[in-house]
């Protein structure tokens, strides 16, 4: 069979919790109810073993719609580039008809992620079209649990500011940590390509 035909199409699967888990929000006004729910879908991620412990989501800044909600899915799907950031922006592009989720006539977007984006998603996020970012557990928590998150600018948040991109961080951090660690205590795989040094 010829190679091409063979991926002509790329697809990835949703866990039905994850649906079901979504469907029962449709708003969600603050910030800090925001960072709960997708903190809980990286708990619920971890406890239904259907990914690593992360999740995000894209939200309208401004009336808290929910457009998306993504969790990390590499190791059930195999593929590397299915983090929570990634899934979420995918997830909302594709609902909205648009790779550009800060377009015109479009309301401003944010990201909600329960840990700060590794290098992949951190390149991700100019390109979305979200307008802001906001985090919980840090880079160095994922790191201290045996995930590499790989080389972005130590001052990551200041290159989205500059794109006009706001950044919030530490929200909930120490309720996004206590995910990690549940993860790690449980065995949960460390599934990186390669450890570097």
């Amino acid at each position: 069979m010829d190679m091409f035909k063979q991926t002509s199409k790329i697809e990835f699967h949703l866990h039905v919790w994850l649906s079901d888990f979504a469907n029962d929000q449709s708003t969600i006004r603050e910030m800090n109810d925001r960072m709960a729910f997708v903190i809980e879908a990286s708990r619920r991620n971890i406890k239904e073993k259907t990914g690593g412990p992360f999740a995000a989501a894209v939200f309208e800044k401004d009336s808290g719609k929910l457009i998306s909600l993504g969790v990390n899915l590499v190791p059930a799907e195999r593929l590397s580039i299915l983090h929570a950031e990634m899934t979420a922006i995918t997830l909302a592009q594709r609902k909205l008809g648009t790779y550009d989720l800060g377009a015109a006539g479009l309301p401003a977007h944010e990201l909600v992620t329960s840990t700060e984006p590794c290098a992949m998603c951190f390149g991700a996020i100019p390109w979305s079209g979200v307008r802001r970012v906001v985090t919980a557990a840090r880079d160095l928590d994922a790191r201290n649990i045996g995930f590499d998150e790989g080389p972005k600018p130590a001052d990551w948040r200041a290159s989205l500011e500059e794109r006009g991109i706001e950044v919030i961080c530490d929200v909930q951090r120490k309720e996004a940590v206590a995910v990690l660690k549940e993860y790690s205590l449980m065995g949960g795989q460390i599934y990186n390509s390669r450890k570097s040094g």
